[in-house]
């Protein structure tokens, strides 16, 4: 039998992180983050990330293990979460992915390959040097969007890094990377796999994500913030354009007031979290549980029915 693996996703602000532990401990996992940024040393306040009195006890993995200015990517991710599962095998235990980075749980699901481009020709280094002027990176993204839509519907117009592999891929390839991913998607997976995706309505999800603003600015997210760019970390690396980091590094430069700065990423953690939802809504295999509906009880007990009639268990 294929060996057993639980996903817990869904947007940000769900309830992923309480309902996780409670899983874990209820079927002897240990958790593998499936976060673009909470794998980042320093970024802990505007990742919300996990502490490790919240933890109980149980492990986690690709948390906490890279510096702000270290490559982390979905090929990155993909081979690291690899090893960790192993590691959770070998312990004797079931490896629960948690996160809401739908793309890495796809890749990692469906053991999505990722071709290699020829760099030769200075494809990538002619849209790089595009990406660091003025309107760059705003081109590069109308670009896409004429030539790729899919993708470009799926990428955050500030994920230049992203945009710039999109249409690497295109120009390499002769066709989307979107064509290539939905392919790949369509794998069978490896795993004897239950895949669980939290959702709140409209409305009380966006009422969360401002209060999680709120309560990140009066924990110091601004001084987390001054102390990245104290240690060299600027708006030039990958990890400072994640929400919270470049609104505020706007503020520091002097391009928005601090009240303009804590509404603008308020603002895009709305248009991040429609985006997340959008992605899981059109996956396949998900399991869907409406926290406005139902208590956290409710919804681990039915986990724990799913995975006893799948036979994921220790």
């Amino acid at each position: 039998m294929s060996k057993p693996l639980v996903i817990l996703s869904g947007p940000t602000s769900a309830g992923k992180t309480k309902l996780s532990i409670a899983l874990a401990k209820s079927i002897g996992g240990e958790i593998i983050s499936a976060d673009s940024m909470q794998v980042y040393r320093y970024m802990d306040i505007g990742t919300a990330k996990i502490r490790p009195e919240q933890m109980c006890g149980v492990p986690h993995y690709l948390v906490d293990c890279l510096n702000p200015d270290e490559e982390f990517n979905v090929s990155v991710f993909k081979a690291m979460a690899e090893e960790a599962i192993e590691k959770i095998y070998a312990n004797g235990h079931i490896p629960i992915i948690v996160g809401g980075t739908g793309f890495y749980i796809q890749a990692l699901l469906k053991d999505v390959s990722f071709d290699s481009e020829e760099k030769s020709d200075g494809y990538r280094e002619l849209l790089e040097t595009l990406a660091s002027t003025t309107e760059g990176a705003e081109k590069l993204y109308k670009e896409l969007t004429e030539k790729d839509p899919e993708s470009a519907e799926a990428i955050p117009k500030q994920n230049v890094k992203r945009v710039i592999r999109a249409l690497e891929f295109l120009h390499y390839h002769g066709y989307p990377i979107s064509e290539h991913n939905r392919r790949e998607a369509a794998k069978e997976s490896k795993y004897n796999y239950a895949y669980f995706v939290l959702e709140k309505n409209r409305d009380e999800l966006y009422a969360g994500i401002e209060t999680r603003v709120d309560q990140m600015m009066e924990e110091g997210l601004l001084s987390e913030v001054e102390r990245l760019r104290e240690l060299g970390y600027s708006d030039c690396t990958v990890s400072m354009q994640g929400l919270g980091y470049k609104q505020l590094l706007r503020y520091l430069s002097g391009v928005r007031t601090l009240s303009e700065a804590v509404e603008d990423i308020k603002l895009e953690t709305r248009h991040f979290a429609k985006r997340q939802m959008t992605w899981f809504r059109r996956e396949k295999d998900c399991i869907h549980y409406n926290k406005s509906l139902m208590s956290e009880e409710e919804i681990l007990m039915d986990m724990q029915r799913i995975l006893f009639e799948k036979k994921i268990e220790n």
